[in-house]
């Protein structure tokens, strides 16, 4: 849901937030940063590659590498709640399954191109093996988790061009400070409604009279959606002028985290709300579209070592409002997620010289 202020939008060349651009989205407000490091402790880190492969054949890196950690310690050391929900299973991710089974998340979240998976996570396991010696010798393996998106419209996809060391500077890059947005790292190469997508966040603060605040953060990867779907143009003019018509369904990767004090179980439920964000773009989770969700909580620290046989923690009633109020932060911080990934993006050229678009929000 949209509204839009009566705000002077002459800077329209500008890459900003949409709220820069006066277009407010929900109810709630967002955090201080309006980014996903508004949870604290969330690190956001980018490695973009941007140059000619070939310069007689026009290939060219368009693609990059965007990390996502839960928190600035170890990360397999000290376990966070975690959960995931696919809304359309066309995507390839990794370590989601492990994920879901025992509902902890051990290490960064890492977001690359389709083709680039597999060295975005040796990159990352490469990283945390460092990190932690007894990794597959004194203790179990670990469990890397990854998504991805095609940008093989503007990346030469097939030439792989992203390697475990982009990987791990991404990992080294990350911060807490806000997050770059647009066409950078994993969302270098990504289109989105045929403008230019990528990387957009957004945040939310949900509070009670009785309840200390709490705060929802969501980071997307945007490579979806048909010209004509964008229901942004229910609030601005209709301009579909130098739109690309997209040949591939695309995909999308949302990345939700808070600090809220809930179970793996409680987290499922706040993930598929974010599809509800996607939803009112203009998204209808299409037949080759990998629609994925992945969302953590900071709130508790699980420890990897422990001769404790139960574990004490404090978690949300499922019957308070609260929990309302959080469905409500994930749809809307995901809502304003994918506009600023089109909002922050500028035009683009990839390879063989093609061109797409930011979009004119003027």
């Amino acid at each position: 849901m949209y509204m839009k202020e009566s705000h002077d939008l002459k800077q329209s060349d500008r890459r900003v937030k949409v709220r820069e651009r006066g277009i407010v989205v929900g109810k709630l407000q967002p955090g201080s940063k309006n980014c996903i490091t508004d949870v604290s402790g969330v690190k956001v880190g980018h490695v973009t590659l941007d140059r000619p492969l070939d310069d007689a054949s026009g290939e060219y890196a368009c693609t990059g590498v965007t990390a996502i950690l839960p928190h600035e310690g170890n990360l397999f050391q000290e376990k966070v709640t975690a959960a995931s929900y696919v809304l359309n299973g066309f995507g390839k991710t990794t370590g989601l399954v492990q994920v879901n089974e025992l509902g902890v998340l051990e290490s960064p979240i890492m977001l690359t191109n389709t083709f680039s998976v597999p060295a975005v996570v040796q990159g990352a396991l490469s990283y945390m093996l460092e990190q932690n010696e007894e990794i597959g010798d004194t203790t179990g393996t670990i469990n890397i988790v990854a998504g991805e998106c095609n940008d093989s419209h503007l990346n030469s996809i097939r030439k792989c061009a992203v390697t475990p060391e982009d990987a791990i500077a991404a990992i080294r890059a990350a911060s807490c400070e806000q997050a770059e947005e647009g066409a950078v790292g994993a969302g270098k190469g990504m289109v989105c409604f045929g403008y230019k997508g990528g990387i957009g966040t957004s945040s939310r603060i949900v509070s009670l009279d009785d309840q200390p605040g709490y705060t929802v953060g969501v980071l997307v990867l945007s490579n979806f959606g048909g010209k004509d779907e964008f229901l942004l143009d229910n609030y601005l003019p209709r301009n579909r002028e130098g739109a690309i018509d997209k040949v591939a369904d695309g995909s999308i990767i949302l990345v939700v985290a808070t600090d809220a004090p809930v179970s793996d179980r409680q987290l499922l439920r706040i993930a598929k709300r974010a599809g509800i964000g996607l939803g009112r773009t203009g998204s209808h989770f299409s037949h080759g579209s990998g629609d994925i969700v992945i969302a953590f909580s900071t709130a508790h620290k699980i420890p990897h070592h422990s001769q404790e046989v139960t574990e004490s923690r404090t978690q949300l009633r499922e019957d308070h409002p609260v929990m309302n109020h959080l469905f409500m932060a994930a749809a809307e911080a995901a809502e304003e997620a994918i506009l600023n990934s089109l909002s922050q993006a500028v035009t683009t050229t990839g390879r063989n010289q093609q061109v797409v678009h930011a979009f004119p929000f003027e």
